[in-house]
């Protein structure tokens, strides 16, 4: 039978070794490059949201809210976000209408101080662009949402901006006379503005 000569099968083993190093090699690169984003930035992060009352758009906005992200945009599916919003810290444009939401008609916040978003899945869109699905929590009422996002980094901070729509009537947002969809509109559209650091 034909045998190999010793040479030979030294070359082949050290070709072996050099291919196992180098997928070695390439693997610790690879995984040195991920950049997982999750310390947010909360005096650079913004939660507002647009109303119509009466076919006009209205602006108002969230003050204190907690972000907790964990986000790599090597491995998006792998993310996962959860917005914790006091409600107390709403400003819809003057101090009539924010003494008037917080009341039992809308927010109700005696009884529901926070809302809540939970995530359930990330994907990717393509480029940039991204989609949180999970679920959204406004005075006990839980309703399914997904939240496209576009994600950018801004030297060693990440920069996610996306937006949802909401039916506040879903949450019993504006309960009794306030039902009425020509006076304040259904739908809600609620804009957040996110910037996290690299984890360490």
């Amino acid at each position: 039978m034909f045998k190999r000569h010793p040479a030979t099968r030294s070359t082949r083993s050290r070709t072996l070794l050099s291919a196992a190093l180098a997928a070695v090699c390439l693997g610790a690169a690879g995984s040195a490059t991920a950049v997982e984003f999750g310390q947010v930035q909360a005096e650079k992060s913004t939660l507002t949201f647009v109303s119509k009352q009466m076919g006009v758009a209205v602006d108002g906005k969230f003050r204190k809210f907690a972000t907790t992200l964990a986000f790599d945009p090597a491995k998006p599916t792998q993310g996962s976000a959860r917005l914790d919003l006091d409600m107390a810290s709403i400003d819809a444009g003057s101090k009539d209408a924010n003494d008037e939401v917080v009341g039992k008609a809308w927010f109700n916040v005696k009884e529901h101080p926070q809302a809540s978003f939970v995530s359930t899945s990330v994907k990717a869109l393509g480029g940039d662009r991204y989609e949180a699905a999970g679920k959204l929590t406004i005075k006990g009422k839980v309703q399914d949402v997904k939240a496209p996002f576009t994600f950018r980094q801004d030297g060693g901070n990440g920069i996610f901006d996306g937006y949802f729509t909401l039916k506040r009537l879903d949450f019993a947002i504006g309960d009794g006379a306030w039902s009425d969809t020509s006076a304040v509109a259904n739908e809600v559209q609620i804009k957040f503005h996110v910037v996290a650091a690299a984890r360490k």
